[in-house]
Parts: C-alpha cells; sequence; structure tokens
C-alpha cells in the first residue's frame, strides 16, 4: 500500500529546507520498503507558488482537500510570511493531524507557526533560537531544547540551518531506513563521512543480491 508525505509549499517556502527528506522517501534506495513511499504536495489552493529560491510550484491537493487518514506526515517548511499570520490555516492543518495522531515535521519559520498556535506549548521542541520563539508570545519556552532537531512523540521540530537533521528525524519517525541505514545515511550527508557510503552501499549489495542458488 503506497504512503504519502504531505510537503506544504506556498509563496516563499524555503525549498532548501526540507530537499533532503523529499528526495529520499522518494528514492527507493535503501530503504526498508521500496516502492511504499510517495511524496505529494499541498498548498493554499491548486494554484502555482513560488518558492524563495524561485521554482514554480503547481500542488497537488488543495490544503482544505487534505485529511489526516489520507497522510502519513506533513511537513511544514519556512517562509517570509510565517511570522506574519498568513500561513495560520497550516498550523490549523497540523493541529488537526497530531489530534489524528498522524505526524508533522516543521522547520524553520513554520516553528515560529506553530508557536503561535499554541501547539509548542507542552511538548519538547527546537527552532532557530528561543529569542525567535518567544517573539512568538507563546508559552513553552521550557520546552525548547537547543538542538538541530527534535522529535516529542508525532511532532518533529528543526532549525532552519539543519536540513540534514531534519531528514534524520523525519525518516525514524517513518522507519523509512533500518536504524543501520540511517546512521550511515547521516554519516554521509551530515559528516561527509566515506564510511557511510560504503556501509550503504554494502547494504544495497546485500538486499538486492538475493538467496544465494
Amino acid at each position: 500500500m503506497t504512503k504519502t508525505v504531505h510537503l506544504a509549499v506556498y509563496d516563499t517556502f524555503s525549498d532548501w529546507e526540507t530537499g533532503y527528506a523529499t528526495a529520499h522517501i522518494h528514492r527507493e534506495l535503501w530503504q526498508r520498503e521500496p516502492g511504499t513511499w510517495q511524496v505529494k504536495t499541498v498548498g493554499p489552493s491548486i494554484e502555482p507558488v513560488t518558492s524563495m529560491g524561485g521554482m514554480r510550484i503547481v500542488p497537488d491537493l488543495a490544503l482544505a482537500d487534505l485529511a489526516p487518514q489520507d497522510s502519513a506526515m506533513l511537513i511544514l517548511p519556512g517562509s517570509a510570511t510565517w511570522e506574519t499570520g498568513a500561513l495560520a490555516a497550516f498550523a490549523d492543518k497540523a493541529r488537526e493531524f497530531l489530534a489524528a495522531g498522524v505526524p508533522v515535521a516543521a522547520i524553520c519559520g513554520a516553528t515560529f507557526g506553530l508557536a503561535s498556535a499554541g501547539l509548542l506549548d507542552a511538548r519538547a521542541h527546537t527552532s532557530n533560537a528561543a529569542q525567535y520563539l518567544a517573539m512568538s508570545g507563546y508559552s513553552g519556552g521550557e520546552h525548547f531544547s537547543h538542538e538541530p532537531a527534535v522529535i516529542d512523540g508525532d511532532l518533529i521540530t528543526a532549525t532552519g540551518t539543519s536540513p540534514v537533521d531534519f531528514a534524520r528525524a523525519i525518516f525514524a519517525r517513518l522507519e523509512l531506513f533500518e536504524p543501520r541505514v540511517l546512521e550511515a545515511w547521516f554519516a554521509l550527508y551530515k559528516d561527509n563521512d566515506p564510511a557511510g557510503f560504503f556501509a550503504l552501499a554494502e547494504y544495497e549489495q546485500a538486499r538486492t543480491a538475493g538467496p544465494v542458488a
């Protein structure tokens, strides 16, 4: 059965923050269940949006048509407009997902939006800085952690400068890779450690070799 991860897209969304996550969810290589996963985009409507990097995206569906039961996770990237309240509808959808027990992953400005909506008041979380989130007026400062990414049950948060850590947290929550594969992936993409590459190559070779006649 296909599992769908939904990536929120809106004007000025920070395309680099979610690239590692979406690429390796879509890509079958090294996955525990190859061919199971897909990524779909969800926008304010189905009208095209433009990322911060200037990429024009036509959303696969509108936010109003997204239901938690149809999704494995909602990923919320940062943008230049979270602080203005313009994306409050996406925070409301995140609330709906969390209430239904479906994971939400937020990075950079999206954490500000969730904080403004009260969704970080009682959950362990991180963001770009404690002072940054404090400007939202939220009440969860005691739960802030100075880490690149934090998982608290169904909620993942990350600082905007840590897209690889964000991706690792997403993969862990989805159980996309076996644990040893995930750590090899992180060693390669976070630390540029050649040992990670060779561990991944060895895993894929063993997986595809099949039984010996």
